[in-house]
C-alpha cells in the first residue's frame, strides 16, 4: 500500500482538511503557552529566585536573554489560551493572527518608547524583548493575511 494509510496502524493526520489559518493560529497559540509556561521554569528561566510580579525591578530571564515577570508570562499564557480558542475557526483564527500580531506591534513601539528602568515599564520588556515583538508582530500579520486569503 501507498499514500497516509500504508502502514496498517496509521492514523489520520488530525490537521488534514483543516484551513491553513487554523493550523498557524493553533500552533502560535501553542508557542504562546509553552512560552508561557517556560517562564516559571528554573534553569530555562534564569533569576527565578528574582521573578517579580510586574515592573522593570524583575530580574527574571527566559532563556537568559527575554526578561520576564509573572504578569508577562501570564500575557503569553493569555495569548495561548486566545489562540487555540480562536483557532475553532476560520474567522477567529485570522482575528487573532491579525489582532495579536498588531498588539505585539503596539507592544513593541511601547518597549521603543518606555525607559527600560523606570516604573512605566510595567511588563517588563528590555531591548531583546522589543525586538522579538516586532518579529511576533510581522509574523504573526503575516500569517493571518497569507494564509486567509481564499483560493480561487
Amino acid at each position: 500500500m501507498v499514500g497516509p494509510m500504508a502502514h496498517s496502524r496509521a492514523r489520520p493526520n488530525p490537521a488534514d482538511g483543516k484551513p491553513p489559518v487554523r493550523r498557524a493560529a493553533a500552533s502560535v497559540g501553542v508557542l504562546f503557552l509553552l512560552v508561557g509556561a517556560l517562564g516559571f521554569v528554573p534553569g530555562i528561566t534564569s533569576g527565578t529566585d528574582a521573578l517579580r510580579f510586574a515592573g522593570h525591578g524583575s530580574g527574571a530571564y527566559l532563556f537568559g536573554v527575554f526578561q520576564v515577570s509573572v504578569l508577562h508570562n501570564l500575557v503569553h499564557l493569555a495569548f495561548g489560551v486566545a489562540g487555540l480558542a480562536l483557532a475553532r475557526t476560520v474567522s477567529g483564527a485570522r482575528t487573532f493572527l491579525i489582532g495579536g500580531g498588531a498588539v505585539y506591534l503596539v507592544l513593541w513601539l511601547y518597549g521603543l518608547a518606555v525607559d527600560h528602568d523606570t516604573g512605566a515599564n510595567v511588563l517588563p520588556v528590555n531591548n531583546a524583548d522589543d525586538w522579538l515583538h516586532l518579529g511576533l508582530g510581522v509574523g504573526m500579520l503575516v500569517l493571518g493575511v497569507g494564509t486567509g486569503r481564499r483560493r480561487s
